[in-house]
């Protein structure tokens, strides 16, 4: 197997131990509500999806239905490639490498840092929700910003990991939720079966 092991500490370790000594010095509040989103706030973009698709589907636009229904599967697409990339890569968390205490229980050893999942799988549903529904975009942008910047915060990841997870999560949503759009006829189709419930509500 390829191994490009990626030195971490090199790339941002100063910023790391920076915010994470932050995060000792902070508030334990202001910690446990990080805390809290970092470990749950995913749950937000799953019921963002399934608010998605009940729009598009009460206000019966074939093409919209079609992005919101395929929502799920460019998420899980987006966390498959970005677990690649993590295979590839290789790097130790950094609280293994540098030590530093953090909020979050380090990772054992093998639980690759290089990209965030959890920003990869936070951009790819913020993405598809940008092209399906800009209103709940509006919400789902800023919550994988946060869930990004709450990873490094518990100790979880370096700054590079998380930038480069949305990265990851927003370039592989972008094309296949346009994608997506070419599923309209298939929609129109389930609208005269038994599936019609699926895609309209009328």
């Amino acid at each position: 197997m390829l191994d490009l092991a990626l030195d971490g500490p090199a790339v941002d370790g100063n910023l790391y131990t920076w915010l994470t000594g932050l995060a000792q010095r902070a508030p334990s509040w202001l910690d446990g509500l990080i805390a809290a989103w970092s470990t749950y706030g995913l749950g937000l973009f799953a019921l963002l999806m399934v608010a998605a698709w009940w729009r598009a589907r009460a206000a019966a636009d074939p093409a919209r239905t079609a992005m919101a229904l395929a929502a799920p599967l460019v998420v899980v697409a987006a966390f498959l490639a970005d677990t690649g990339i993590k295979s590839v890569f290789r790097e130790q968390r950094p609280c293994q490498t540098l030590h530093t205490l953090t909020l979050e229980a380090c990772p054992p050893l093998g639980d690759w840092s290089f990209p965030s999942n959890h920003a990869a799988i936070a951009a790819a549903a913020a993405t598809a929700l940008w092209l399906t529904d800009r209103r709940l975009a509006a919400l789902a942008v800023p919550a994988a910003l946060l869930m990004a910047c709450s990873r490094v915060w518990v100790g979880a990841h370096y700054p590079h990991d998380v930038v480069l997870g949305l990265a990851v999560g927003a370039v592989i949503a972008w094309p296949l939720t346009r994608a997506a759009c070419r599923a309209a006829p298939l929609v129109r189709r389930l609208d005269t079966t038994a599936l019609r419930p699926l895609v309209t509500s009328r």
